[in-house]
């Protein structure tokens, strides 16, 4: 049982460093390089990256790091006094939280701008309103999900020095 509780917590502390670093490398990189380019350049990227991530990497990384994490955690609490619990739960509480985020504001703007139809069909003045109305939200959303995440990483760090 324990090989299983240290195997979980490695494959949850893997997996939220992927989400941590997806998450970081979007909010140092991919958006401030987005930031200096066309409205028509962003929409488009942005319309692609939302196809693209959706696939079974991703999915590994997205849910892995809650189920991994949630077992792991449902392990610690039948041990009473566990030193791992309270980094658990942190973990948990912090990734739950980055996935709300996810839901309430980065897919609706993801599914809006490719709702606003190909960028190359749009005015100047409607894909600047489309960019306008997704650039920024998204991307202060997205900040917070990187500080989440980083925050859910740390936390299992944590737990793991705990079980080690």
């Amino acid at each position: 049982m324990e090989t299983a509780r240290i195997a979980l917590l490695i494959a949850a502390t893997i997996t939220m460093g992927w989400m941590s670093g997806l998450f970081y490398g979007f909010s140092v990189s991919v958006m401030p390089g987005l930031a200096r380019a066309a409205d028509r350049t962003v929409i488009e990227t942005m319309q692609r990256i939302n196809v693209a991530i959706l696939n079974g990497w991703f999915l590994l990384g997205y849910l892995g790091a809650l189920l991994f994490t949630g077992v792991a955690l449902g392990l610690a609490i039948p041990a009473d006094g566990r030193p791992a619990l309270a980094p658990l739960i942190g973990a948990f509480v912090t990734y739950a939280a980055a996935m709300g985020l996810t839901a309430r504001v980065n897919i609706p703007l993801n599914n809006a701008l490719e709702a606003a139809g190909a960028p190359d069909r749009m005015s100047d003045a409607t894909a600047a309103t489309v960019r306008q109305s997704f650039e920024r939200p998204w991307v202060r959303a997205n900040a917070w999900r990187a500080f989440l995440c980083t925050a859910a990483l740390g936390f299992l760090a944590w737990a793991l020095l705990e079980s080690c």
